[in-house]
């Protein structure tokens, strides 16, 4: 059997060290970093993966996408797939800074929270997420806007930034996700007025709400923080939280290490998958959530 090799590409300076060690820990035995990569150096770099490779050894070749932008990594898999020529095809899995794992993490933990405490799934849920111009906040809002709940993304810096956002959502994936602007206390109170799910997906040691403003969401079923970095961006939710009690007695909060450990093992798992897998995959958010799910139970 031909050796795993796994090519990972990010337009920016560094490739991560956890994704490596992430790749590497999953099975991977020769890992290699390319920085700097625009997107017009993907199809070549591509072309030269699977070429230099035979067909049946396309199953044993990756390549993994990573950078800081949702975006900019979804166009990175089209040129990819776009560079392949079948029957030389290898594998593709982008997740930019973690984000898509672990968005896909953070919903999942919400969807299960929902379903035990409430009886309920994600369809009409009011989801209110803040850090709403960040990769996981894009990845909680598409995924819960997918899932039938109505994602509302709020900007720190006031609604026009998350609103071209919440544009380009709606040409790629055909979905509806608010934007609402939260560049005070005032203007977050009034965002998380009638949320039934709250999602801090800010900076890490940034307080975004506090237990007073929380008391502005009557009708608050389930939070989440992912910040673990002292202090919490949602007063209240300790980092190692799973479905605790809010302050007030409204709601439920699920703490950052709760979603970092169903991340760590939904991205392993699916470096894992690539390399059991017999055909070639293009995996993305959608796939990291499904895995999620099944992880989350």
């Amino acid at each position: 059997m031909a050796r795993s090799i796994l090519h990972m590409l990010t337009p920016l300076k560094h490739m991560s060290p956890f994704d490596v060690n992430m790749a590497v820990d999953a099975g991977f035995e020769v890992v290699t970093a390319y920085t700097g990569v625009s997107l017009a150096e993907v199809g070549p770099l591509v072309q030269d993966s699977i070429f230099s490779r035979a067909p049946q050894d396309g199953v044993r070749t990756g390549i993994f996408v990573a950078g800081k932008n949702a975006e900019e990594a979804l166009d990175m898999v089209d040129r990819a797939r776009k560079a392949f020529v079948p029957p030389f095809v290898n594998h593709v899995f982008a997740d930019p800074a973690g984000s898509f794992t672990t968005g896909a993490a953070m919903v999942a933990l919400v969807h299960r929270a929902l379903r035990d405490q409430f009886g309920q799934g994600l369809a009409g849920q009011r989801i209110v997420i803040f850090g709403g111009a960040g990769v996981v906040a894009y990845v909680a809002a598409v995924i819960g806007a997918i899932e039938g709940a109505r994602s509302v993304l709020v900007g720190h810096d006031g609604q026009e930034r998350v609103s071209k956002i919440a544009a380009t959502m709606k040409w790629r994936f055909d979905i509806e996700v608010e934007a609402v602007d939260g560049s005070s206390v005032e203007a977050r109170r009034a965002a998380i007025a009638e949320a039934d799910v709250i999602l801090s997906a800010g900076p890490a040691g940034v307080a975004i709400l506090s237990a007073e403003d929380l008391g502005c969401a009557p009708k608050l079923k389930v939070a989440s923080d992912v910040n673990a970095v002292p202090p919490a961006g949602i007063a209240g939710i300790d980092v190692n939280a799973a479905c605790t009690p809010l302050p007030g007695g409204r709601g439920v909060g699920i703490g950052a290490l709760a979603v970092g450990d169903v991340k760590y093992k939904t991205q392993a798992g699916l470096f894992r998958r690539m390399l059991a897998a017999s055909e070639p995959l293009c995996l993305d958010f959608r796939d990291a959530y499904r895995l999620a799910v099944e992880i989350a139970g």
